[in-house]
Formats: structure tokens, sequence, C-alpha cells
């Protein structure tokens, strides 16, 4: 068995979330559930499809975020498998109703920093063991930083005041 890191292609600000399904209709609900969350957000979908003609399934409103989708499904290429990429959204927005699509098994992650995917490949395929989602800590906040969270919060209209 062979363990490697595949780092995820993406624009530095774009969001995406990285998870695992069980069917092939995830496509499908997962275009429905993120388009019912919002009309301006953009988005686009891959799904590894892990048996029978084993593609890469994809959707989206968006066909850049959907082709962008698609490269890093087949770069990681474990079965089951997901990625949706963002743009005018986060994934906070969408993450619950991803969640509650009935095939959802798992979110490995949802974020816009750079990631790269701990991949394991044996003679039956590949399967994803985990994230490095962003770099270590540096330190804990201080004052200063509590209050700038704060501000950053109440700027992008998650908190009121």
């Amino acid at each position: 068995m062979n363990i490697f890191t595949v780092a995820v292609e993406k624009p530095e600000a774009a969001n995406f979330i990285l998870g695992q399904s069980h069917f092939i209709k995830t496509v499908e609900d997962i275009h429905e559930a993120i388009a019912g969350t919002a009309s301006q957000i953009r988005f686009g979908i891959a799904f590894c499809e892990s048996s029978g003609p084993a593609l890469v399934r994809r959707s989206g409103n968006d066909e850049g975020l959907a082709d962008l989708a698609t490269r890093n499904a087949l770069a990681v290429g474990a079965g089951h498998s997901f990625f949706v990429f963002l743009e005018n959204g986060f994934p906070v927005n969408v993450l619950n109703p991803i969640k509650a699509v009935p095939e959802v098994c798992r979110i490995y992650c949802a974020t816009a920093n750079p990631v790269e995917v701990v991949v394991a490949e044996s003679g039956a395929g590949r399967a994803i063991l985990g994230v490095v989602d962003g770099c270590s800590p540096r330190g804990v906040e201080g004052e200063q930083d509590v209050l700038a969270r704060l501000r950053f919060l109440r700027q992008i209209g998650y908190k009121l005041g």
C-alpha cells in the first residue's frame, strides 16, 4: 500500500467542500441542496463513482467550477469522494443542507485554505485517510486577536452589531 498527498488545485480564495458519499444520485441531490440555499451561489460538483463504469459524475451551475471539481476528483481518485467548489457563498451557507443529503457519509473539510488530501492506494483503488487543512497553529489568540475576530464576523454579516 502506498500513502501520499495530493494538493487540492484551487484559486487562493476559493472555498470548497470535500466529502464522501455512497450512491450515484449524490451529484443531483447535492446540486439540489446547494441550489435551494441561495440563488447567487455559483458551484461545481464532482463525484467519483466506485463501481460499474466508475466515472466522475459532475454537475453545477458554473462550468469553470465544475471543471475544477472534476480535475480535483480525478487527481485524488478515491471512490465515493466528492468535491464542491463555491463562489458567491461560503461552506457555512451550504454545509448543513449537504450533510442532510441521505447519501452523504462524511465531510473531510470545508475551507478556503490550501489543502492536501492524504490518500492511500492499494490494488483495489484509493481511499482518503484525511486532510491537511491550512497550517498548524502559531500561538493562542490574545485580547487584540479576539477583538479582530469579533469585528470580522460583524463586518461580513455573520453577527449583529
